[in-house]
């Protein structure tokens, strides 16, 4: 669409504009682009690459700023990406060394953070048909039990069952052992189908008990299809999203009622690479104000999630894009080791 003097100008008003944060004028454009054109010629060019979307004028100056239009076009075909070097490599990969796949996935979030100064978010993999090593039962209060899973994977959980009736220790040993005797190296779910015939044939109270373990245990497979972020605050040091206190507001609100920027993160992890969402490319309106680069994970070779950054339209794409896809790649090699 654009001539090679107009792409020149275009990447030279955007580089400026995300260097300081101030509309560029045409002496500026006229200085830096390196094109041998008179002020009122970038005037000219300018107002065409105004007209055409990807540029505007802010109210209070006669400078230009890149819209999301304009963002795309340099994120797409003028962008010149500067690989991380060796020696930052290899300190990444440092600090994603870890036994536990939990703490990798909390540390590559701050890690994202740290590196670009804005959030940080890795989406959790889901724990599909995860079988458990044992469990067991233990009293807290009258009603009250202690369910502690541990999966075969050596991942622990526990969860909190409130109950009709007190359960004395000897009906919570027997529970525990019927549990880890017949079902030990299985899913819930595949436990679930076979109980079904065993609870017709055990006491009414401890039918609740068992019942209310699986659905426990339902609870504890959701909580881990959630997603991780770090870094939240630093946004309120991004002068551009700092300034608009109801963007930002709906951009928290989006951090604590997490289902939506989950989807859109779920929905990423189907392409290859980075993705870059620019304003309301995500379709996702607490973002409009936003970028977010994300790029998908593996275990083993299989995709199981998605990470990223998210943070402000004018931020240092040529940056953030190499730290997204290193550390996904990082990540990728920390899991598929355990």
């Amino acid at each position: 669409m654009l001539d090679q003097r107009a792409q020149i100008l275009l990447k030279t008003l955007v580089e400026h504009y995300i260097g300081d944060g101030q509309p560029v004028g045409s002496r500026t454009l006229a200085q830096c682009s390196g094109l041998e054109l008179s002020p009122a010629s970038i005037r000219n060019m300018m107002a065409d690459l105004e007209g055409m979307g990807f540029i505007a004028s802010p109210h209070t100056s006669a400078g230009r700023i890149p819209t999301p239009r304009g963002y795309r076009l340099f994120v797409d075909t003028l962008l010149t990406v500067r690989p991380l070097e060796s020696a930052e490599i290899q300190r990444l990969e440092h600090k994603l060394q870890s036994p536990d796949p939990q703490e990798l996935i909390d540390s590559t979030a701050k890690l994202l953070s740290e590196l670009t100064r804005f959030a940080g978010v890795v989406m959790i993999p889901k724990r599909r048909g995860v079988a458990f090593r044992q469990l067991e039962f233990v009293p807290l209060s009258d009603k009250r039990i202690l369910l502690i899973i541990v999966a075969a994977d050596g991942n622990v959980q526990n969860r909190i069952i409130t109950t009709g009736r007190a359960f004395t220790s000897v009906e919570l040993t027997q529970a525990t052992n019927f549990f880890n005797q017949h079902f030990s190296g299985q899913t819930f779910d595949e436990v679930r189908q076979k109980l079904q015939a065993e609870l017709k044939r055990m006491q009414s109270d401890m039918t609740r008990l068992m019942t209310a373990a699986l659905e426990t245990s339902d609870k504890a497979k959701s909580d881990d299809d959630g997603l991780v972020l770090a870094g939240e605050s630093k946004l309120f040091n991004v002068a551009d999203l700092s300034s608009n206190v109801a963007s930002l507001r709906k951009l928290f609100e989006a951090f604590e009622n997490r289902a939506s920027l989950l989807q859109l993160l779920d929905n990423s992890q189907r392409a290859e690479g980075v993705q870059i969402f620019i304003g309301g490319e995500s379709g996702y309106s607490p973002l409009d104000e936003c970028s977010m680069v994300t790029a998908p994970y593996e275990v083993n070779g299989e995709v199981v999630g998605t990470l990223g950054v998210i943070g402000p339209t004018r931020m240092a794409y040529e940056r953030v894009i190499p730290i997204v896809d290193i550390t996904a790649k990082l990540l990728s090699n920390a899991l598929s080791t355990h």
